[in-house]
């Protein structure tokens, strides 16, 4: 990460990760999951339901493992296969709505204090913030897609 201003930026911007990854880990934890559960769990909500195959492709998991991943969280509650009313062939994976609501439950003292946080912010500050998150998500996709390609290896 380029310097620009603040020496400790590189340093900073890795607590802000990993305490976001801790928290993502301890929930996922509390609410009985797997961390791989977890961000299958978040991709589905995200998206009101995936295929299988999507659910492949973002969580880079094989088509199998993938399978049995949402046998796992079928079996625990959170996610429902229905058919795709655009193609009755194809199968949906839905997040179960009520079982959203106690995964609500376990991240908002977490929300809550991020929104206390952004609230120390102007509406233009928010701005670049929310800008700043717009384009780092895609970044670390494509990031991700590296490694995941062999593109990247430990050196």
């Amino acid at each position: 990460m380029a310097n620009r201003g603040n020496p400790r930026e590189g340093e900073i911007f890795r607590a802000y990760l990993d305490a976001v990854g801790l928290h993502s880990i301890a929930a996922a934890t509390a609410a009985g999951l797997q961390a791989t559960e977890w961000y299958a769990l978040s991709q589905l909500a995200l998206a009101d339901g995936l295929t299988s195959g999507q659910l492949s492709e973002r969580t880079g998991l094989t088509t199998g493992a993938t399978t049995r991943l949402i046998d796992r969280l079928e079996r625990a509650g959170y996610v429902r296969r229905a058919a795709d009313p655009a193609d009755r062939r194809k199968v949906i994976v839905k997040p179960v709505s009520e079982a959203l609501a106690g995964i609500a439950a376990l991240v908002a003292p977490a929300r809550r204090t991020i929104a206390a946080v952004l609230d120390r912010y102007t509406p233009e500050q928010r701005a670049v913030l929310f800008d700043y998150f717009e384009h780092a998500a895609p970044a670390f996709r494509e990031a991700t897609e590296q490694i995941r390609a062999g593109n990247v290896t430990p050196s």
